[in-house]
């Protein structure tokens, strides 16, 4: 781990109650009246396993709400093609978050700003406050947020160790020279998880060798003209559509949240 005085970790929350719940779905875990108690299980595992062998000094949970944010206002199908949560899973979420305070760890969530904003931001504000910070989740959008004092921390699945993924670890997985072109990759490519639509007919590798080349989004299409056949028509047709894609992949640094260091230290759990 880089050598810091402080080490924050700030888990996306939803992102990992969903991989507990669906990690026993063929063997869910259940108490003698038949309640699905895999998430909670699940996630208590997680967070027992960031402390233990991690020893962070500061740590919280992030979650999203259910109110629109920015993003379903500038495109209603922001995310409209996800299944509705299962029932026994949304039924643990409150027992989730009840876990999470019994830890004496604070819950946090803001409405119209997803987890991923949250964390954002207080990653940006902690490493000024000589923090290192780790994002715990699986989300692969949150590369464009890594920086030398900002890393991504993948919680290992089935048995395997955690990933733990720097500047050059995003910079290699992407095929970019700087972590912010992760927001353009997707901006181009698209993100079917988020149902970002991206530019129709642009893969992973064409947007990497267009960024390679013009460097930025608007760098492509300023420079669409010079491309061949369907490519450049569709540069040239969806330039809004790229441009949209791209503002819905940037993850919002500004959330009107206070990062409070002495609220996030890790304490004695009741």
């Amino acid at each position: 781990m880089p050598d810091r005085e402080h080490t924050l970790f700030l888990l996306d929350g939803m992102a990992l109650v969903y991989r507990a719940h669906f990690a026993f779905a063929n063997n869910p875990i259940r108490t003698a009246a038949g309640r699905n108690t895999s998430a909670i299980y699940g996630f208590a595992n997680t967070l027992l396993e960031l402390i233990t062998k991690q020893a962070p000094t500061h740590l919280a949970v992030v979650f999203d709400t259910a109110a629109p944010t920015a993003r379903h206002t500038a495109f209603p199908a922001y995310k409209a093609q996800r299944q509705e949560m299962p029932e026994e899973l949304s039924a643990a979420i409150p027992d989730v978050k009840r876990l999470i305070r019994a830890f004496n760890l604070p819950v946090l969530q803001l409405d119209g700003y997803e987890a991923d904003d949250i964390i954002g931001t207080l990653a940006r504000e902690a490493a000024v406050q000589d923090f290192t910070t780790y994002m715990v989740t699986p989300d692969k959008d949150f590369g464009q947020l890594v920086n030398e004092h900002v890393l991504i921390y993948r919680p290992g699945r089935m048995g395997d160790d955690a990933e733990i993924l720097g500047v050059p670890e995003v910079l290699a997985k992407w095929g970019v020279t700087r972590c912010a072109q992760v927001i353009d990759i997707l901006g181009l490519w698209g993100d079917t998880s988020d149902n970002i639509p991206g530019v129709p007919g642009v893969g992973e590798k064409t947007a990497q060798k267009l960024i390679a080349q013009y460097d930025t989004i608007e760098g492509v299409l300023d420079h669409a003209a010079e491309q061949k056949g369907k490519l450049k028509e569709s540069l040239v047709k969806f330039r809004d559509q790229a441009l949209l894609s791209k503002s819905l992949a940037t993850i919002d640094v500004n959330v009107p949240l206070p990062f409070e260091p002495e609220v996030l230290r890790i304490g004695p759990r009741d």
